[in-house]
């Protein structure tokens, strides 16, 4: 498969996550194993490592949502959101950027990392968005808005147009999510879940 084929591939794949997820939808956790798995091979070829290595870590963070989203699925198969404590939120942006710094430094100097401390603080940040997205919090969205937006710097770059114009096109769909998620959070809960513990 040529390098073009496959960030169209790519593209596609995590096009149609992202609206899935957006929509609340289980099918959006296979489809995005699908899809890291294909920009994981893509940048590599680019050379951006720390997006490589974050690939491999949204598998995992994606086998968690999926799990987790399936313990919680309303008859519709949608799912219900949870608000993000304060300390929470507070804590996972510490260690997100503790976790940006310290790839940063590894990818600077041990590797010929294009962009190392920008990719490997997008990719913290990333993952960050990625667990709160698992847990149903809107605030993923907001982080996603914001990487997605430098990542289209990013990628322009490096030559990448295709995923350069997939990451604006995701700062789209994350907008759609965002005001999604929000209706949804604000909408009274069904009746026999009123009770459910929130997880």
């Amino acid at each position: 498969m040529s390098s073009a084929v496959l960030e169209w591939t790519a593209a596609i794949f995590s096009v149609a996550g992202v609206w899935l997820m957006a929509r609340r939808l289980l099918l959006a956790w296979p489809v995005g194993l699908v899809s890291v798995a294909l920009y994981g091979l893509v940048f590599a070829e680019a050379r951006l490592y720390s997006d490589t290595l974050l690939q491999v870590a949204f598998a995992a963070f994606l086998a968690y949502g999926w799990m987790n989203w399936r313990r919680h699925a309303q008859q519709d198969g949608q799912i219900r959101i949870v608000p993000l404590a304060r300390h929470h939120l507070l804590r996972d942006v510490a260690v997100a950027v503790t976790g940006g710094v310290a790839l940063g430094a590894v990818m600077h100097f041990l590797t010929d990392a294009a962009l190392p401390w920008l990719d490997a603080m997008l990719a913290a940040l990333s993952l960050m968005a990625q667990w709160w997205q698992a847990r149903r919090h809107v605030a993923a969205w907001w982080v996603w808005i914001l990487v997605d937006a430098v990542y289209v710097g990013t990628y322009l770059v490096k030559s990448l147009h295709v995923t350069a114009a997939l990451y604006l096109f995701f700062i789209g769909l994350a907008v759609m999510g965002l005001r999604a998620w929000t209706a949804a959070r604000q909408a009274p809960p069904p009746v026999a879940q009123q009770s459910s513990p929130i997880a």
